[in-house]
């Protein structure tokens, strides 16, 4: 039964909605922290430049740093998001000489700065700076000392400035997963070409239409092509074989009822008593021949094409063997035989199966026997225990077959070459039936005593199995 999972179309696209959506939030990380990266770099160079652009500004009178801080150091911290905008300039011992920055610089930082210039964040009051401190050294005046510059602002430019390359990276990200997304559509669509053009041919194929595909594949189709190659060489077969047993079966079916018509006639048109008798007597036994080859097509249909049902059980193989040669013994088409068992194992022989089947299976053996050998044969069943297998044998001394006939004995109608029989030819293609059903082998070979043996090899259970 067919079961629609999902599509694969949506498959495909989950999962690559699921991958670009992982890969999309590792670069809009990735495009948040360099934008605010840029945003640093920019703001940064501007705190650099108005600290140059101060010292250059700085002058000496009487040894004393004088700052007049200029215009233009001012206009390059303003910016259109209105920042606070903080500058202080520090003597040697860290006192402002000027400026209008009301924060406290730590000596710590005092000390870095006057090894390279620095930039620090800060909190300040609840709101966070940013500072850019440096030292201006006065060499080659001999009674002037070093001075520090430090400016900053707030960080709302930085931010905003940050939101906005962010939002640029965001609409460039969603203008690219669209593009993308159709893209993918049209691929999925190219990709999947193939299979709907496979598609296409098989549902415009015929039922009996067996014939090899003719279409070109992907290598990724071309194990799925073949298992349909190989499926409809299968069913090309099996349709080939049903249609040759159902020719043969009405051929043999054909020939006693054409029987049973001669014989009726003749009687009709006879008006002796006797005659009639002796008609009634020949349609009785062509009845009965009719009724048995029609009970054999049955069980061959039956196990030919029947569902696995789960009826194999665990059988003693060597009881069952007996019971079936006893059974057979008994019986009036025996009589003119002698059926015998040879030395069977003392204990129990398990095997998986189904008794109705091999019960089948060994009455079709003995029958064949029975049929095709002369009154006076002998035939022997035994049961041999192998290492993994259990074998069970049926041997007479009758005629034999010749090599050639021997090998499609297990056909249907197959009769070994004989016509002077009232045998189908059923019998052994029936056992090959049941020996498959139970995953056995059967192997048909000539007897010592000239005769024909069958050899029928099943898996034999083993000793934790057993138990």
């Amino acid at each position: 039964m067919i079961q629609v999972e999902g599509s694969l179309k949506a498959r495909l696209a989950v999962w690559l909605v699921v991958t670009v959506s992982a890969l999309g939030v590792l670069l809009l990380v990735e495009a948040y922290f360099s934008s605010q990266r840029a945003a640093e770099r920019a703001y940064d160079s501007q705190l650099e430049a108005a600290a140059l652009t101060i010292a250059e500004a700085v002058q000496w009178e009487a040894g004393q740093p004088v700052v007049e801080i200029p215009s233009a150091a001012l206009q390059i911290l303003a910016t259109r998001h209105q920042e606070r905008v903080f500058y202080a300039v520090l003597d040697a011992d860290g006192q402002a000489i000027s400026g209008n920055l009301n924060m406290a610089i730590p000596r710590e930082w005092q000390r870095q700065v006057a090894l390279q210039p620095t930039w620090f964040s800060e909190t300040h009051r609840g709101t966070p700076w940013r500072l850019h401190g440096r030292e201006l050294d006065s060499a080659g005046w001999e009674t002037q000392d070093p001075v520090q510059i430090w400016v900053g602002h707030t960080m709302s430019g930085r931010d905003a400035l940050t939101e906005a390359l962010f939002e640029q990276a965001v609409t460039r990200f969603v203008i690219m997963v669209l593009v993308a997304g159709i893209l993918m559509l049209l691929a999925m669509r190219v990709a999947l070409a193939p299979m709907r053009r496979l598609r296409h041919q098989l549902r415009q194929r015929d039922a009996d239409d067996m014939r090899p595909l003719d279409t070109r594949v992907p290598e990724e189709m071309r194990e799925m092509a073949e298992t349909l190659d190989s499926l409809f060489t299968r069913q090309r077969e099996s349709r080939d074989a049903l249609l040759r047993f159902t020719a043969d079966a009405s051929h043999q079916l054909k020939t006693p009822l054409a029987g049973l018509q001669a014989t009726s006639e003749l009687a009709l048109q006879s008006e002796h008593p006797e005659a009639w008798r002796q008609a009634l007597a020949d349609v009785h036994d062509s009845a009965g021949r009719t009724s048995r080859l029609a009970g054999q097509l049955l069980s061959l249909a039956r196990l030919r094409h029947a569902e696995e049902e789960g009826t194999a059980t665990q059988l003693d193989a060597v009881s069952l063997l007996r019971e079936t040669a006893f059974d057979w013994a008994q019986r009036d088409a025996a009589q003119g035989h002698d059926i015998g068992l040879a030395a069977l194992p003392e204990s129990p022989q398990y095997i998986c199966g189904e008794a109705w089947a091999l019960r089948e299976l060994l009455g079709n053996l003995i029958d064949n026997a029975l049929r095709y050998t002369p009154p006076g044969s002998v035939i022997t069943l035994g049961a041999v225990r192998h290492a993994q297998t259990l074998e069970w044998y049926i041997e007479d001394d009758g005629p034999g077959v010749s090599a050639e006939v021997m090998a499609r004995l297990h056909r249907p109608f197959e009769r070994g070459g004989r016509q002077d029989t009232e045998g189908s030819g059923l019998g052994l293609a029936i056992v090959d039936s049941i020996v498959r059903r139970h995953a056995a082998r059967m192997q048909v070979e000539s007897a010592e005593k000239g005769g024909l043996r069958v050899r029928l090899l099943f898996p034999c259970l083993t000793r934790h199995e057993e138990g």
